[in-house]
């Protein structure tokens, strides 16, 4: 796959898609407050300057929807989920996902992901056994976040194979900025949505160990979760910490693949992945940016965003910026301290799934590369995802592995 570079910031250009890190140097360097006439809206791309604004409430506003189109929740259709939100109510909305959703909880799901993840390793064996390309995207990572989250959900097992072509569609609507309206795959949002209905009505009246059965029964000062608070979650983990996984994953091969020296020393040294997976998210973040909208007037070096603009966090530049990272901060380094990051966003919109996506990808990587030591990515013949929003794929083949 060739990279053209560009210095364009374009969000639907192939050549930024391709390689938007050269557009994102541009912009630190010289257009850190950035207004985009098409579809009209502002970006930041300073590290300190996207830390400061997630973090401020009072200035940058969720309810909006997360992405630089003006009327994203109206194309929705949808009441606004946790993550289009603001405090007060997302504080304790957090608060009653957060009964369900406990480290504790996901810690416990890792022998079940370790044997899940064998388990795919052990199918790519068989399909390279039979002169068969692996896609590791498609036969591996994006695998693991789809089966992870049909456990936590507990769905019978019969009926998995139908959540498949879901998860598919919601991630399909994250990437095409929420306009439902454009979306072929809406029908099968709505499928999801009313069996999801049924469900959370079903353990309402049956609860089981399930993330949905505490969540429906979970109480904050008497106040619980209702039916589409918990059905706006199950989205907002499906759309938003799905793909995003699987592609932490698939970036983490490829980018050990251009440095074979620290892919070795991974191997030899298990302990370093944690740290690892960070550094792979701060060089290729699965969440390019999402997007805030002004309460008020406010002002980032010398130029002032009016009320009520939409404003792009560009995440992925501010994760290279060498203000925060230093002269290497486009350089792969598993080893690197990283004491604040964008990866998971911050503030009050933290990813709650963050542990969830770290455990998986710890496991994800310590197995594969337990198995398949020299594996790497065919980037000529590699697709990538294309979406103003996420970074990743929808085919990397597999090499280096062997049966």
């Amino acid at each position: 796959m060739t990279q053209a570079l560009t210095t364009v910031y374009d969000p639907f250009g192939d050549a930024f898609q391709s390689n938007p890190y050269p557009a994102y140097h541009e912009l630190r360097e010289n257009d850190p407050v950035h207004r985009h006439a098409e579809p009209g809206f502002w970006a930041l791309s300073r590290f300190e300057d996207i830390w400061t604004a997630v973090r401020d409430n009072s200035a940058f506003s969720s309810e909006s929807g997360l992405t630089f189109y003006p009327d994203e929740i109206g194309q929705l259709g949808l009441a606004p989920t946790i993550v289009m939100l603001d405090p007060p109510r997302h504080t304790r909305l957090r608060s009653l996902i957060a009964k369900g959703f406990t480290p504790h909880r996901v810690l416990s799901m890792e022998p079940l992901i370790r044997e899940f993840v064998r388990g795919r390793l052990d199918e790519m064996a068989a399909m390279i056994a039979q002169g068969e390309t692996v896609d590791l995207h498609g036969d591996f990572s994006s695998q693991i976040p789809t089966f992870v989250l049909a456990e936590l959900f507990d769905l019978p097992e019969g009926e998995r194979d139908q959540f498949d072509p879901w998860v598919r569609a919601l991630t399909s609507l994250q990437d095409s900025g929420f306009d439902i309206q454009a979306l072929e795959a809406k029908d099968a949002v709505a499928q999801m949505f009313g069996y999801f209905s049924e469900l959370i009505t079903a353990r309402r009246a049956n609860p089981g160990d399930d993330m949905i059965s505490v969540l429906a029964h979970a109480e904050l000062d008497g106040e619980r979760l209702t039916d589409w608070d918990i059905l706006g979650f199950c989205f907002v983990l499906v759309a938003g910490g799905n793909d995003t996984t699987g592609n932490l994953i698939s970036h983490g091969v490829m980018l050990l693949d251009g440095d074979h020296a620290q892919r070795d020393r991974l191997v030899a040294e298990p302990e370093l992945i944690p740290n690892a997976l960070l550094e792979f998210l701060r060089l290729e973040g699965s969440a390019q940016g999402l997007a805030r909208t002004t309460l008020k007037p406010v002002t980032v070096h010398g130029i002032e965003i009016p009320e009520g603009e939409k404003v792009m966090m560009l995440y992925a530049s501010g994760n290279r910026d060498e203000r925060e990272y230093g002269p290497t901060a486009g350089e792969l380094d598993i080893t690197r301290r990283i004491p604040r990051h964008l990866g998971f966003s911050s503030g009050v919109h933290f990813c709650i799934g963050s542990h969830l996506a770290r455990l998986q990808g710890r496991i994800a990587l310590e197995e594969l590369l337990a198995r398949h030591p020299n594996v790497g990515v065919d980037l000529d013949n590699a697709v990538r995802l294309k979406s103003a929003f996420t970074r990743g794929w929808t085919k990397l083949p597999a090499t280096g592995l062997s049966s």
